[in-house]
């Protein structure tokens, strides 16, 4: 038997209020992919259902040191004494080298109005420079900071570090990239997950004793990952690190890893912010699964 048009008609209606009360207003953007030619790492899911819980961790403010709030962090690492800084925004992405201790710029090169400036990596006395849309990166010399050459990659670039042999890159997915720094050849993709989960929006990244850490976009937590499985292997949270009397009114969202391996010293800091901690990790109790953050906004 065919249906009357009545029924079709009602029929038709229903599908389309329920397929427009499943819409987001603003969908998240559609993740970049892998390329099809390297191997993407992806952990085998465990035969139980019940994820393990992860180790979490809080802090303990060691020192605090004057930050540009005009900065709008998007890469960070400390070297010799000295932080250096991608920051983001068109009009206002430099590469500068910072005084610790006192906040002060010692130098600094605009790297143009057109570009939005993203993760830095120091590797080999090169510095390594992500922008966010272009898919232009730039690499320069460490004393002048005169640019030496560019490179190109797929999708976003967002965060930016090194292990011994690769560059290791995130574009706001869950895929990490580990790039040869002297083709730039992707070489393989990971992918990071906790608690059976794949964990998104990864962000400005540092290598500290052989695991990944990344910040994840508009939260307080810092993702500690396991390069070799992706697995998120413990949870850092920042949360209440910026009192409410340092915040300024504009994102305020925490963004920013350095880490100084002669002193083993962490510092942290975020866009907007008008401080940089140095932290100390403390235990904290575990959890079972990611709270994971809305839907990015514009950066």
């Amino acid at each position: 038997m065919r249906p009357t048009s009545t029924f079709l008609s009602t029929l038709l209606l229903s599908a389309v209020i329920a397929a427009s009360a499943g819409c987001k207003k603003d969908p998240p953007d559609t993740p970049a992919k892998p390329d099809s030619s390297v191997t993407t790492v992806t952990p085998p899911q465990p035969s139980q259902p019940a994820a393990p819980s992860v180790p979490t961790y809080t802090y303990e403010v060691v020192n605090s040191y004057p930050h540009d709030p005009a900065a709008f962090t998007e890469g960070l690492l400390y070297d010799n004494g000295f932080l250096y800084e991608s920051t983001g925004m068109e009009g206002t992405s430099w590469l500068r080298k910072v005084e610790l201790s006192s906040g002060k710029v010692v130098k600094n090169l605009d790297i143009g109005a057109q570009y939005f400036g993203e993760g830095l990596a120091l590797f080999k006395d090169k510095f390594y420079q992500l922008t966010w849309r272009t898919g232009i990166g730039f690499v320069y010399n460490r004393e002048t900071f005169q640019q030496e050459r560019t490179f190109n990659y797929y999708g976003e670039g967002w965060g930016l570090t090194h292990d011994d042999e690769s560059l290791i890159m995130s574009d706001g997915t869950s895929f990490i990239r580990f790039i040869d720094p002297a083709t730039f050849q992707v070489k393989r993709v990971l992918t990071v997950t906790s608690s059976n989960s794949p964990v998104g929006e990864l962000n400005e990244l540092e290598y500290i004793n052989g695991e990944i850490y990344a910040n994840i976009w508009k939260t307080d937590r810092i993702a500690r990952i396991d390069p070799g499985s992706g697995n998120v292997k413990g949870w850092i949270d920042l949360a209440g690190l910026l009192p409410p009397a340092l915040r300024n009114g504009k994102e305020d969202v925490l963004n920013g890893i350095a880490y100084d391996a002669a002193g083993d010293r962490i510092f942290v800091t975020g866009k907007y912010w008008s401080r940089l901690f140095e932290i100390k990790l403390k235990p904290s109790a575990p959890i079972a699964s990611l709270d994971r953050a809305g839907d990015r906004y514009q950066r």
